[in-house]
């Protein structure tokens, strides 16, 4: 069911893909030469980096690279198809860099319960996320439950209960406005006295400004590890792809109050700013987990770089 198939996963990028390789081979067709030296060529790459929500820091490494792997190789002309090459050389670099794990290796090779925090402001699909998460781990053959510890947003928690039992999976929860750590205690409890698999723990939609949400997001953190020494073992930060460079500024502020393990980006499907996805690697290391690629609960795929970078320049 959650096979990786390629012309989907084209499709699914078909907004984000097009955007990029259209305005790269709008480049190439200006002339059959491309003398390396002239500044504008470089000039029109950096442009279309910058375009695709890569972000400043990685487009600048690209360049620089890509400049100085064209004087190392002291050639003054350059067909299309080697530039082109070098610049997915480039980016595919990135991602070859970032150590990734799968989540289920990461659970199968732990201690039970395997405890996963997921995070991310308002909007960005975390609750629906969740339920993806659920489902698609639930057919892999694992027990799990979940907890609702986001208890400050109205209907929240009906939310997630609508989700867990579209996924079949236990939920604990509490009324509006208690405690989230409360919460999240009887939860691990929960899991503990029933040898479950995997713990999902729900928490605040909270944005980067809500300082005291943030710190309540610390203190959940605090009170598992008290019950499960080797909690939390993942913190997945849910990230909306529609929101570019945005992204960045959250990626930042969480990493102040929690350590990140992994991301999942939601709404590739219909974007143009799925470039973001590079430049969040390249800057913070963190591996991508899953992408989102729609609203039913089958839609989470998980993140394969190199198809993505195939895909990315097709």
């Amino acid at each position: 069911m959650f096979s990786f198939k390629k012309k989907t996963f084209d499709n699914e990028l078909k907004k984000t893909r097009e955007s990029f390789f259209s305005k790269v081979k709008n480049i190439f067709l200006k002339k059959k030469k491309i003398e390396i030296d002239e500044i504008s060529i470089i000039d029109d790459i950096e442009g279309i980096l910058l375009s695709s929500d890569i972000g400043v820091v990685t487009t600048i490494k690209i360049i620089n690279n890509l400049e100085n792997k064209i004087k190392n190789n002291n050639i003054k002309y350059k067909n299309e198809k080697n530039l082109y090459n070098l610049l997915k050389e480039e980016i595919q670099n990135i991602f070859i860099d970032v150590k990734s794990e799968c989540l289920e290796n990461k659970i199968k090779n732990s201690k039970k319960p395997y405890v996963i925090l997921m995070v991310g402001v308002n909007g960005v699909g975390k609750t629906t996320t969740i339920g993806k998460i659920a489902y698609l781990l639930k057919n892999k053959g694992f027990d799990l439950i979940i907890g609702a510890s986001d208890t400050f947003r109205a209907a929240a928690i009906d939310q997630l209960e609508i989700w867990a039992k579209k996924a079949k999976v236990p939920l604990i929860k509490q009324h509006m406005y208690a405690d989230p750590a409360s919460v999240a205690y009887d939860t691990l409890q929960s899991a503990k006295s029933k040898n479950r698999d995997v713990v999902l723990i729900d928490t605040a939609g909270r944005l980067q400004n809500r300082i005291g949400l943030m710190e309540e997001l610390s203190k959940i953190s605090r009170v598992t590890k008290k019950i499960i020494s080797e909690s939390s073992h993942e913190i997945i930060l849910v990230l909306d792809a529609n929101t570019g460079q945005n992204a960045f500024e959250q990626v930042k502020k969480f990493l102040t109050f929690v350590k990140v393990s992994s991301i999942i980006l939601t709404k590739i499907e219909g974007t143009a700013k799925g470039g973001v996805v590079i430049g969040i690697m390249d800057q913070f290391k963190i591996p991508i987990q899953y992408i989102g690629t729609g609203e039913k609960i089958q839609d989470l795929k998980k993140f394969n770089g190199k198809k993505f970078i195939d895909s990315f320049f097709e």
